[in-house]
């Protein structure tokens, strides 16, 4: 892996960066079609076992991911939901969104932090340089987040989506 992913925090903003060595709109379409979020989202070990994506501003995307990998102990066979409602989304260029912890039946947990992400799109050197920036209500929401290992999962993530972009070259 040539592009590893750096990430940088300032208070409570979360601030991610990737180069992939793939056009744009592919890139766009990786986060932004039930098709291809299937194929990667969510660590080693997870997969997404529910999409329902409805990409559109106002738009709802609810998922579960489940852990069916044996190898990661305590974590097998669990399921974590989550869903994203859209804000803003410009073609090939950004898709800005809340975040929230949810359940089966897309109830959002209060005692998780949601987060405000928008998540831009950047021609680079032939790739697309990919931003994710994450705002939480405060540093210690950030916190929480990081606790939980989410750094390592984001980038176990990413390296799955450059795998997947790969293969659809």
């Amino acid at each position: 892996m040539t592009n590893k992913m750096i990430s940088r925090v300032e208070g409570n903003v979360l601030i991610l960066e990737r180069v992939f060595q793939a056009p744009r709109e592919l890139v766009f379409q990786a986060f932004s079609e039930a098709e291809h979020l299937k194929q990667w989202w969510g660590p080693r070990g997870w997969a997404l076992t529910v999409c329902d994506i409805d990409f559109r501003p106002g738009g709802v995307w609810h998922y579960c991911m489940k852990c069916e990998d044996k190898a990661l102990g305590d974590f097998y066979g669990m399921e974590s939901w989550g869903k994203g409602v859209y804000r803003e989304i410009v073609a090939g260029e950004k898709i800005d969104y809340t975040d929230y912890f949810s359940d089966a039946e897309g109830n959002e947990n209060p005692e998780m932090p949601a987060t405000e992400i928008t998540i831009s799109f950047e021609d680079h050197d032939g790739g697309t340089k990919l931003v994710n920036r994450a705002v939480y209500a405060s540093a210690e929401g950030l916190k929480t987040v990081l606790d939980m290992g989410m750094e390592q999962g984001i980038t176990e993530t990413w390296d799955r989506l450059e795998e997947h972009l790969a293969a659809q070259q």
